[in-house]
């Protein structure tokens, strides 16, 4: 058997931030986010009440600050914001407790609904794997739709069964800090609710 397996959600665990918002910020700056909330405003209102899933949400955010960017420009962008802005965003407790993983050759892994197009540059350079939701292209650019389901909750957990026998290993590890990854963090037999801030139990 393989010696055990971590599985982190990336947005409010491993960062302290929710990464398209600063993104966002990053590439269009403040004011023009800020803007851009309060014509979204109803759709996120809509949220909040239910009445329109994260997914639409996320969706009517994307495409109102990317439908149309050619692919090419947007990915420099997020790597840009990899190089430039995900640094400070990152909390020191989560890099200790990757980094002990990878001492004790444990496979790590990134599962977020984040799009992979600003965090799996992350993963690379901190040789960790990647899984996140995919936004689609089409004719080169950026439409501001999603690309199959959004990585959250049970689709956290299907995504990782696709892709890894989890009988296969010793050791089952989760982190999350929402109840988007609680299908996940039922995974595990070490589950860790909002681990790197004030200790909450599941």
């Amino acid at each position: 058997m393989k010696d055990g397996i971590a599985f982190f959600d990336f947005d409010g665990t491993i960062t302290s931030k929710d990464t398209m918002f600063e993104l966002i910020k990053y590439r269009k700056g403040k004011l023009s986010f800020y803007l851009g909330l309060i014509r979204l405003s109803p759709w996120l209102i809509a949220m909040k009440l239910r009445l329109l899933s994260n997914t639409g949400a996320k969706e009517k955010l994307l495409s109102y600050f990317f439908h149309g960017t050619p692919h090419s420009d947007f990915q420099n962008a997020c790597n840009l914001f990899i190089q430039e802005k995900l640094p400070n965003l990152v909390r020191p407790e989560a890099l200790q407790e990757i980094a002990m993983h990878k001492k004790n050759k444990i496979t790590v892994v990134v599962v977020s609904a984040s799009a992979e197009n600003w965090i799996s540059g992350w993963c690379v350079q901190h040789q960790i794997l990647c899984i996140g939701t995919k936004l689609e292209i089409r004719d080169g650019v950026i439409t501001g739709k999603i690309d199959g389901k959004n990585c959250n909750g049970i689709e956290k957990v299907r995504r990782i069964k696709e892709r890894y026998p989890l009988h296969e290993f010793k050791s089952i590890w989760a982190y999350g800090d929402t109840k988007g990854d609680k299908p996940m963090l039922s995974l595990a037999a070490f589950p860790n609710y909002k681990p790197f801030r004030k200790k909450s139990s599941m």
